[in-house]
Parts: structure tokens; C-alpha cells; sequence
């Protein structure tokens, strides 16, 4: 191979016509070389040493690799742990900026860079090659053609999230091509586009899509990390989620989620890798330059500064880690057309040396980006470290997950005493958590349930958690549910029980849609979808965390519509997405909002702090172009409750517009201030106010 000098300023492998540029950091480095394969990444062909260090950037140009060429590196340096160095030439490394991966892991005790089993443990040396059981890159051109692609730009208070996993949300849908389920593919399937539509979303949230690994206690108990939150390729797409491992089928299903008026979120994990702690395998960062990569105790860099509880944390307050994250962010960006990010254990990213700060350097770096700060950014906003909750800390621009929003929701429909300040607080945008620095309602991410936890069916089908087919004896997922089984763990069959989960069900997905914030849907719960009881289901690549479609379109089970009319009453009422905060009027001004007891007379004191208070209603005033105030009335008591609709300003009549159970009382069609009708217990009702 003929090899010249190359340049350090683009790292990865870069193809530009005539030949392709490596560049790859390591400050602690002694050489750095490049291993060529053959096609299929069996066969090591050469190793050529990259000729040059420029500013701890080693690089080379070979006018004779073209797109194709499969590779990795060997870096050679120390191997003291003690000392946070854990070069090892003898294993073949995945290339951080890698664009595509050819080959999965194979386990064995040779990704270790110690001697497994060795009574030394990590400080011992480990001569074997892995490179047979490794990934490898693969240099790329990938071209694509676009076409008149165009992001939907969704104003944050229009947005409408929708949380899916790829290969979750397509293997059983019956109108998605047999041939395209679990793959990139199959989100383009129009019966499953039209779905989306139809139920308002505007924005689908993907689990992780960037390249991870099965973790080797998995692999051995037959099961996968089917989640994906163990990143080992920063740029590189999932295999397994297209037939040729490429960027192409990833860039297409944009493009026609584009079509369709729906951003693509990426769920993204830059706060740790899958090399785990010091008794990790070593894939990739660790051997190329473990010391700058990763947080190392200050007294111990043998060992991690583990904040995520998997074992390292990146450590992003270095430079070259920074750089790396953020040239992985513009490339989704920029080459991907992707809409914005949800930051995995964000909090980690604001880390420094005293803690976090949401001044730091990663947080100061996407804000001045001029790519990167016109994305949507979604934090879920802590970690496992000391000081990790930073829920409402986070920088003007950015949102989060709202989890005081899942627990007060979950509590107050389970029947638990002295919510009904708390539940009004939720439903108006978390004021109490988010009005500072100059943040808007649309800071708050609201949701009932994600991927991480029970479905929606679960939440109201079961009290305990039931994650044994994890292989973990039930000890693994959270213990602390908020959940209500109605009487009976799991399924069952009496008609009361039933009833009374689906009231339940569709009481909690009217108040996310008509809470003030952003509201996230999880894949699934629209239609009744259940994981068995496992709030845990990372693992479980299988009927279990798929998606049961089974009951679309059944009566009483799928939820489809009345979520399509929720979004639509989002969409005409101004009040149930608002920019800006509810405020204390001056004297005289119009009231925002209004809060009533079941007589239409103002809440007191005495009425929020009744204990078993579960009945709340109020009006939210007109926000131009709104064509008129909403009153809105949340009964989560046993039994019926009679109510009066209230007097406000110039309204005139009351007219019906959306409710979780049919109400059987006419004088709800329409009514006048100061008529009366009926709530059925454990429900929600919305009218609409008209001069």
C-alpha cells in the first residue's frame, strides 16, 4: 500500500474521491496501527503504521483503499492500569468514528485485555487476538439522494411524541411487509405511517439506533440487549435494523417519516459505552486511550468514576471526547436529516469536576452550534451519581422528561390522598418545577409511561413487578411503581375488573393530552399493549417487548380515537399548549385560569387540602386564536359525581367535546352556567365555552 501523510483535522476514515484519510486521537499512544481486512472481515491482510502525530491525532493518507475497505486499529502503549493505561496491541479496536460496522461480537475471553481469570485480575496482560470475534469498520461513500426532503420543523408547543423501539413497533403489525419487520423499513410501511397520523403524533422517538453490543451475560442466558443502551459506534447505524448494515435504509425511512409531517428523535447514549468497568472488555475507547476517554477515580484511575451504573462514564469534559460527541450529533444532523435528541442519563453530560452545571462546557458547546441549537433537546435529567436528579436544571433551550409528572398521574388515579394540588400543578405544565430561567410550559416532557417500566395495560393490571424471564430472579427494574391491579395480579377475566382498567387507562391518557407541556405517548399503549408485568423488558427481543397489535381496532381496547380527538382539540385550543406561563392577572384582567369544586364555586384552601378530594375541575381562558375557553373535569372518585358548570366572563353555553366515558346525562350535550350534569366515576370530560 502506498501511504502518505494524510491530515489530523477530519477523524474516522474519510474517503474523498481519490483515496481515504485515517486520523484517529490518542494523547497517551506510542503507534497506532491500522489493520486492512478482506470484505467480510475474516482475514487480516495488513497492518500499516500511520506515519504521523499531530496534536495526539495519528494519521495517514492510502490512495489505494477505496469505499469497502474493512479495517481496525491496534494501539500500542502502556498497559498500567494503575496508572489508567490499558493499551493492548493485541486487540483489534472498533474506530470511534466509524460509519458503518461489518460483523457482530463474537464472546470469548479474548476481548479482554487481561487474562480472565487470572488471580491478578485486570492487572494482568492478555496476549491473545480477538480480532477474529470483533466488529470492524468499514470505509464508506455513502450517497444518497434526498430529493425535496424537508424537516417538518414542529414548533416545540405543536409537538406530539410518540416512543418506539424499531424492531418493537413493526414485528407484529400484520400491515407491515413480512420482509421489512424489525428493520428501518418498516416504519415507512404506509399502514403504519397512517397509524401515526391518525393519532396526532407529530415527532416518533426511536430507542437507541447507534451501533451497541450485546453484553456477554446476556448472550449466555439466550437473550440480547434489545434496547440498545450500550453504545459502542457513535456514527455508526444498528446493523441488525437494515439488510446491509448501511446508513441508506436508516436515511429513506426519514425521508418518508418527512413526507408524513413526523420528525425522527434519536434516543442517544453518550454518558457511557459498552466496555463497562475495569472488568470490561476492551472494544474500543478503552484501548485507545482509556485515561482521556472515560471519568477514572482521582486517587484510583484503575477504577471508574461510575455515575450511569453501567460501569464507565464518558468523560466529556475532555476536549477530544467533546469534539467526538458533538461531530456525532451534527453528523446525525447534517448527513441523517434527524430532527433532534433525547440525551440518555443527561445529566452526566453536564458533569465537571464539582458536580453538575448547567454552564458546562457540553451544554455551552451545543448552545453557540449553529447546527445543533435549532434541534430539538430532550434530557432525561438524572444519573446515578451523587447529585445525578437535576430535574428543571437544565439550559433554557432544552426540555426533559418530566418524571414528577408520571408519579403524580399514577398516584392520583390509584387513589392515593392529598393529590389534588399536585395533579393540578402536572396538568398546567410543572410551574413549580420549570418557571425559571426564562424557560416555557414546553420544558416539560409529561408522560405516564416509557420504554422503562410497565405499559399503560401493566400500570393498571398489576402491583408487582414480574421480570423473571430476565434471569435476574425478579431483582432487576424498579420496585416503586405506582401501579393498581384492580383487584387481581395480571389478566382477568371478570367484566368489573376489566371495566374499570379501561376507564383507568383512558383517564390517564386524556390528562397527558390535555396537560399543558409536551405530551410522549409509549408505542403500544394506545392499543391495550402488555409486557406480562416485566417493567424491565431491556432484554427481552421477543413477544414480550414487541408490540402486541393484536387488539387495533377492538372495542373498548384500542384507544386510537380518542387519542385522534385529543390531538385535535390540542391542535384548535391555543390554552392546552401555551408558550407561556399561566400568571396572575392584574386586577380586573381576565383569569387564565380557574379552579372549581363540584358546586362551580372557587377552590379554597380547605378544598385543595381535603384528603381524599378526588374530583377536580377547571376553565382555561381564552388564548388567541382560540375560538373560546375549555372546561375540563377530572373525576377520579368510585363513584359519580354531580357537578355544575360555572360561570365565566361572557360564556354563554357549555358545549360537550371529548369524554374517557360516555356520558349517558343529556343536559351534557349542552349546557348553560349553572346547569348541572353527572360525571361517571373515574373519568374525564372536556367542554368547549361559546358566547
Amino acid at each position: 500500500m502506498r501511504l502518505l501523510e494524510g491530515s489530523p483535522h477530519k477523524l474516522g476514515a474519510t474517503w474523498d474521491g481519490r483515496g481515504t484519510n485515517f486520523a484517529l486521537f490518542s494523547a497517551h499512544a506510542e503507534k497506532v496501527e491500522l489493520c486492512l481486512f478482506d470484505r467480510q472481515g475474516r482475514r487480516e491482510l495488513e497492518r500499516i503504521a500511520l506515519p504521523e502525530r499531530t496534536e495526539d491525532v495519528w494519521h495517514g493518507y492510502l490512495p489505494d483503499v477505496l469505499p469497502g475497505q474493512v479495517y481496525g486499529y491496534r494501539v500500542h502503549g502502556p498497559y498500567e492500569p494503575e496508572s489508567g493505561h490499558r493499551f493492548n496491541p493485541n486487540k483489534l479496536l472498533i474506530d470511534p468514528y466509524a460509519q458503518r460496522l461489518v460483523g457482530r461480537v463474537v464472546w470469548s475471553d479474548a476481548h479482554f485485555g487481561y487474562r480472565a481469570g487470572s488471580p491478578r485480575a485486570d492487572l494482568s496482560f492478555d496476549r491473545r487476538d480477538n480480532a477474529r470475534g470483533m466488529p470492524k469498520a468499514m470505509v464508506v461513500d455513502e450517497a444518497f439522494t434526498w430529493g425535496d426532503d424537508k424537516r417538518p420543523h414542529t414548533r416545540w408547543e405543536d409537538t406530539i411524541i410518540y416512543e418506539a423501539h424499531v424492531k418493537g413497533l413493526t414485528m407484529q403489525r400484520t400491515d407491515v411487509p413480512p420482509g421489512w419487520r424489525g428493520l428501518f423499513s418498516g416504519l415507512t410501511a404506509p399502514g403504519l405511517i397512517d397509524h401515526l397520523r391518525r393519532l396526532g403524533v407529530t415527532s416518533i422517538e426511536l430507542l437507541p439506533v447507534q451501533a451497541f453490543v450485546d453484553d456477554r451475560r446476556l448472550v449466555e442466558r439466550g437473550l440480547r440487549n434489545y434496547w440498545g443502551y450500550n453504545t459502542i459506534g457513535f456514527f455508526a447505524p444498528e446493523p441488525r435494523y437494515s439488510t446491509d448494515g448501511g446508513i441508506g435504509a436508516f436515511k429513506s425511512m426519514v425521508s418518508r417519516l418527512h413526507a408524513a409531517g413526523i420528525e425522527v428523535i434519536l434516543d442517544v447514549v453518550y454518558n457511557h459505552t459498552a466496555e463497562g468497568n475495569h472488568l470490561g472488555p476492551t472494544l474500543s475507547f478503552r484501548g485507545i486511550d482509556n485515561a482521556s476517554y472515560y471519568w477514572l477515580l482521582p486517587d484510583k484511575p484503575r477504577f471508574y468514576d461510575d455515575f450511569t451504573g453501567c460501569g464507565n462514564a464518558l468523560n466529556v469534559t475532555h476536549p477530544r471526547v467533546l469534539q467526538m460527541v458533538m461531530d456525532s450529533l451534527r453528523y446525525w444532523v447534517e448527513a441523517c436529516h434527524v430532527d433532534g435528541f433525547r440525551f440518555d442519563l443527561a445529566t452526566t453530560l453536564g458533569r465537571g469536576a464539582h458536580g453538575f452545571d448547567r454552564r458546562a462546557a457540553f451544554f455551552a458547546a451545543i448552545g453557540q452550534d449553529p447546527v445543533l441549537r435549532r434541534v430539538k433537546l430532550i434530557a432525561e435529567p438524572w444519573d446515578l451519581g451523587l447529585g445525578g436528579y437535576q430535574v428543571g436544571n437544565f439550559p433554557t433551550e432544552w426540555s426533559e422528561w418530566n418524571d414528577a409528572y408520571r408519579r403524580t398521574l399514577r398516584r392520583f388515579w390509584r387513589g392515593e390522598p392529598h393529590m389534588l394540588g399536585d395533579l393540578a400543578r402536572r396538568l398546567t405544565g410543572s410551574a413549580d418545577i420549570f418557571q425559571r430561567h426564562g424557560r416555557a410550559p414546553r420544558a416539560s416532557i409529561n408522560y405516564v409511561t416509557v420504554h422503562d417500566g410497565f405499559t399503560l395495560a401493566d400500570v393498571v393490571s398489576y402491583e408487582d413487578k414480574h421480570n423473571e424471564a430476565n434471569g435476574e430472579n425478579n431483582s432487576d427494574g424498579s420496585d416503586h411503581n405506582d401501579s393498581l391491579n384492580c383487584g387481581v395480579e395480571g389478566p382477568s377475566d371478570d367484566p368489573k375488573i376489566v371495566e374499570l382498567r379501561r376507564r383507568l387507562r383512558r383517564a390517564q391518557i386524556a390528562c397527558l393530552m390535555l396537560a399543558q407541556g409536551v405530551p410522549l405517548l409509549l408505542a403500544g399503549d394506545e392499543v391495550g399493549n402488555s409486557q406480562s408485568g416485566n417493567n424491565n423488558a431491556y432484554c427481552q427481543d421477543n413477544e414480550i417487548g414487541w408490540v402486541d397489535w393484536s387488539r387495533l381496532g377492538e372495542d373498548g381496547e384500542d384507544m386510537t380515537d380518542l387519542i385522534r380527538r385529543l390531538a385535535a382539540l390540542r391542535r384548535r385550543y391555543p390554552q392546552l399548549r401555551p408558550r407561556h406561563w399561566l400568571h396572575a392577572p392584574r386586577t380586573g384582567a381576565p383569569r387564565e385560569v380557574m379552579w372549581f369544586t363540584a358546586e362551580a364555586t372557587e377552590m379554597t384552601e380547605q378544598d385543595w387540602m381535603f384528603p381524599e378530594g378526588r374530583f377536580l375541575a377547571y376553565v382555561l381562558g381564552t388564548v388567541e386564536p382560540s375560538p373560546g375557553p375549555l372546561f375540563i373535569v377530572v373525576n377520579g372518585a368510585a363513584e359519580a359525581v354531580k357537578f355544575t358548570f360555572p360561570a365565566w366572563l361572557d360564556c354563554t353555553r357549555w358545549t360537550f367535546e371529548v369524554a374517557t366515558v360516555p356520558l349517558d346525562d343529556p343536559a351534557t350535550v349542552m349546557a348553560e352556567p349553572g346547569g348541572s350534569a353527572v360525571a361517571p366515576p373515574r373519568s374525564v370530560a372536556v367542554f368547549s365555552g361559546a358566547a
